[in-house]
């Protein structure tokens, strides 16, 4: 009987032996990350908790280790993005709140501790313990649909998140690396496989249109990238789930087409207003958390709603509140992830994470076609943790790190 990954007994193992100040700093350095992650799909408070904690331990030992800050190449375009957002935030509508939506920059730091903590074979551990708790996540919703009752679009599965909307996210985050595991990694795969069935499941009754197509779009790309072939096992399965999958549930999709529904039509209402404000506001925008409150102005005629928090659209919104410019740092930032995680597929050397940071991205495009989830804390901080695990595990330290100062490289 196969059984979870003796995460303690892992990490152990990868953590210097010297028995000195750097080695216990690399210590809790490490676990802050790990128990960072653990959190991720818990407890938003947890995790950005932990995340301060973490942060302190990589300062830490940037400064007692006389190292520099490092990161993978796409961070620049990230820090472009960040950049942007400032100056839309000195040209918004309402600066205060601006400036206060605006916060979420600093999650961006995500990208260089990960980068730092969990270089090597570190990296295999954190994506172990993301699959581990993403699954028990997942048989809560399950629970939070088949005992608690919540079976209907007013009261949906949402785990211990605040909304179905970044459970449902999150799912699809780590239905990505789980596939990618079951797919590229043969020493993961018994695992991945187990808990698959549970993490899709979840993120069925969550009657989330856009991540289950999302969901549905990133195992696509994982079939296509391991072999073309797999490609045709793509429609018998989704024959099956029709099958045996609720009513309940297969309407909620059919749905996704049907233009008479009130949430599609509003969607595409959503998309008017948007461009519509980007042609008044093309370069900055009308500011970080604005839109909500110029909408009003800028509702369509077809609208379903009154008021809307945000348009339901990743690169529209961006658009819309932070300008073209911001909108252009943001599509950088895509498509120098998306090249770098291709370069280290084609390598072979870490083929699973790289895998998996290209299937996340897709299913965060897809899902973000029909929700801001970029502007989702708890979304983002795992998703830029993904994009982060491929460069780290391919991480070359040229000195012991419980020993040296002088940076490694990342191949």
């Amino acid at each position: 009987m196969p059984s979870t990954p003796d995460l303690g007994r892992v990490t152990m193992s990868l953590l210097p032996d010297a028995d000195d100040g750097n080695s216990t700093l690399e210590i809790a350095a490490l676990y802050s990350l790990l128990a960072f992650v653990a959190a991720l799909p818990v407890s938003i408070a947890a995790s950005q908790i932990l995340l301060t904690i973490t942060l302190g331990c990589w300062i830490a030992l940037l400064i007692t280790q006389r190292e520099r800050p490092t990161a993978p190449p796409f961070f620049g375009a990230l820090l472009g993005y960040a950049l942007l957002t400032m100056v839309s935030v000195l040209f918004s509508l309402d600066r205060g709140i601006s400036i206060v939506d605006s916060k979420e920059v600093l999650l961006f730091l995500v990208v260089p501790v990960v980068f730092r903590l969990a270089r090597g074979r570190r990296a295999q551990t954190v994506a172990s313990v993301i699959v581990t708790v993403g699954a028990a996540t997942a048989v809560f919703g399950i629970v939070q649909y088949g005992i608690l009752e919540y079976d209907n679009l007013g009261q949906r599965p949402s785990g211990s998140m605040g909304h179905y909307m970044t459970y449902s996210g999150l799912l699809t985050l780590v239905i990505a690396l789980a596939g990618a595991r079951a797919l590229f990694d043969r020493r993961e795969r018994i695992w991945s496989l187990l808990v698959m069935p549970a993490l899709l499941a979840a993120l069925a009754v969550t009657l989330t249109r856009g991540y289950m197509i999302g969901a549905a779009a990133a195992i696509g790309v994982l079939c296509v990238l391991r072999d073309f072939r797999l490609v045709v096992v793509a429609p018998m399965v989704a024959a099956l789930f029709v099958v045996v999958a609720p009513p309940q549930i297969t309407a909620r999709l059919y749905s996704s087409f049907d233009m008479t529904d009130p949430t599609v039509r509003d969607r595409f209402a959503m998309g008017r207003s948007g461009i519509r404000i980007i042609g008044d506001h093309p370069l900055t925008g009308v500011g970080p958390d604005m839109v909500k409150e110029v909408y009003p102005d800028y509702r369509d005629p077809g609208a379903v709603q009154d008021k809307n928090p945000h348009l339901h659209n990743v690169p529209l919104q961006i658009a819309a509140e932070r300008g073209l410019p911001a909108l252009g740092a943001w599509l950088l930032f895509l498509v120098m992830v998306v090249r770098d995680l291709y370069r280290r597929l084609r390598s072979q050397a870490n083929p699973a994470l790289a895998a998996a940071g290209l299937a996340a991205v897709v299913g965060m495009l897809t899902g973000g076609l029909f929700e801001y989830n970029f502007g989702d804390s708890e979304f983002l901080m795992l998703f830029l943790v993904l994009m982060t695990l491929p460069a780290a595990a391919a991480y070359h330290s040229t000195v012991d790190p419980s020993v040296g100062s002088h940076p490694g490289k990342s191949t």
